[in-house]
């Protein structure tokens, strides 16, 4: 069974940044793709970030890229999310997902993901 863990959100002033990290465990990881989506109060669960394990690959949603950075750290089984210039915008429940079989066309979808971390808060205040 696949677990994820976050860690890493909180309060920051806007302009401000938090590292997020989702630490996995339960399965072999080398060829999983990685993802961060978020979840504001009232709307749907949206992509941000996600990686490939295998190859490094990166995706971002368009109002991150340039301040966001997804990283992995294959020893550790961890994804990592530096997030800069962080904007009242950004504050939502920010969740890590994983799956083994992730087409590229369906890389920023949350239904093509099978495993779901808890979630964990980032508020940015103005």
């Amino acid at each position: 069974q696949v677990q994820l863990v976050e860690s890493g959100g909180g309060l920051v002033q806007a302009g401000g940044s938090l590292r997020l990290s989702c630490a996995a465990s339960g399965r072999t990881f080398s060829r999983y793709a990685m993802g961060w989506f978020r979840q504001a109060p009232g709307k749907e669960r949206d992509f941000v970030a996600a990686i490939r394990l295998s190859s490094g690959s990166t995706y971002y949603e368009d109002s991150v890229k340039g301040r966001f950075t997804i990283s992995r750290d294959n020893a550790k089984d961890t994804v990592n999310l530096q997030m800069n210039s962080l904007k009242p915008e950004d504050t939502a429940v920010y969740y890590c997902a994983a799956d083994s079989v992730v087409r590229s066309t369906q890389i920023r979808n949350p239904h093509a993901y099978d495993n779901w971390g808890q979630g964990t808060q980032v508020t940015v205040s103005s």
